[in-house]
């Protein structure tokens, strides 16, 4: 019988919809400095120990899905950028967060950049990060990071904003290159005549 409402109960803790979490608010166009996050727990559901001889602490952790909150506000248009977001699980799997991901969305829950899918870091083992960039007018936004947390699993990141970059300068590239090289050309062959 215990073994029955046991397994009921995990199943319906599984079952249960991610824990939304408003971690921080990262305020007004958060730079670099004012725009770290992280999470050294995520999850809801407890998950049993793993020894450190396979990759844990030995104590019991939050684990399971996850989707947690970052707000924060652009006065102005500004390109916003997800330097980073990590997950380092150095002890091995168990630290790994599967489905690990990151979105921009705005006031309305539309998203505005992402959903960034994360991938194994280049050259470190055990890694895992996701990143990406975007232009965004004013308003009120949020990042929402989610997963599935491992046992010890945790993340941390950077958002950082600067001015927008210009569009292109009209008559740039190949025709204004044309263009001052016609002109050059036109100023050598005057220049030729008037020394001769």
């Amino acid at each position: 019988m215990k073994k029955l409402l046991f397994a009921t109960a995990a199943l319906v803790a599984l079952a249960l919809p991610a824990k939304a979490d408003t971690i921080t608010n990262l305020g007004l166009n958060p730079t670099s400095g004012a725009g770290a996050f992280s999470n050294t727990n995520p999850g809801t559901v407890i998950l049993p120990a793993v020894p450190p001889s396979q990759g844990g602490s030995g104590l019991p952790s939050l684990g399971g899905q996850f989707t947690d909150i970052y707000n924060f506000t652009l006065d102005q248009a500004l390109t916003l950028t997800i330097a980073f977001a990590t997950n380092t699980f150095a002890g091995g799997a168990p630290q790994f967060i599967a489905n690990f991901t990151g979105s921009v969305l705005n006031a309305s829950n539309v998203v505005v950049l992402g959903p960034e899918a994360a991938t194994s870091c280049q050259n470190i083992l055990n890694c895992q990060v996701f990143g990406g960039s975007a232009t965004l007018g004013p308003g009120a936004y949020h990042l929402s990071i989610s997963g599935i947390a491992g046992v010890d699993a945790g993340y941390g990141g950077n958002i950082s904003t600067a001015a927008a970059v210009p569009g292109p300068i009209a008559g740039a590239g190949l025709p204004g290159l044309l263009a001052g090289f016609a002109a050059f050309m036109t100023w050598k062959r005057r220049r030729n005549t008037q020394t001769v």
